[in-house]
């Protein structure tokens, strides 16, 4: 049985392993340049910048769900999901659907009228499960970043 609860300090070692499993999936390794002291400081510190959920069977974390809130001028607070990840081992077992759902129940609770995030336009059984929650697929935006 999986359970779903509020992610801990002690969970980031596992969360970064997932983290660098997902881009792994996603052909893009070297780009993990994130640290588990960054994340300790970003997410436990003084000004905590992300929430993150886990996905726990057997007492080993086997998925996660990572946000933070966005404010849009259009819409107001928003949850942004940064990523939503099950081990591969772990996928097409309802883990992800779980994580999904409670991230979407935070969403509620913390008063955002929506939840954003991306998806790679090759990733299909990502797109085919948001597909299920009658998710908006916007082609018309290029993601844009600057790096420091």
């Amino acid at each position: 049985m999986v359970s779903i609860r509020k992610g801990k300090k002690e969970d980031l070692p596992r969360v970064l392993e997932l983290i660098k499993e997902l881009a792994l999936y996603e052909k893009a390794p070297e780009q993990v340049t994130n640290t588990l002291q960054m994340m300790e400081e970003d997410g436990f510190g003084k000004n905590p910048i992300f929430g993150f959920i886990v996905a726990e069977k057997d007492g080993v974390i086997e998925g996660m769900s990572l946000y933070y809130y966005r404010y849009s001028t259009w819409k107001g607070k928003r949850l942004w999901l940064e990523d939503l990840i099950v081990t591969e081992s772990q996928r097409g077992l309802g883990t992800g659907k779980r994580l999904f759902d409670r991230t979407i129940e935070i969403a509620k609770e913390e008063k955002c009228n929506g939840m954003v995030w991306q998806v790679l336009d090759w990733n299909e059984p990502a797109i085919n499960f948001y597909k299920k929650y009658n998710a908006q697929f916007d082609p018309e935006w290029i993601n844009c970043s600057i790096d420091f």
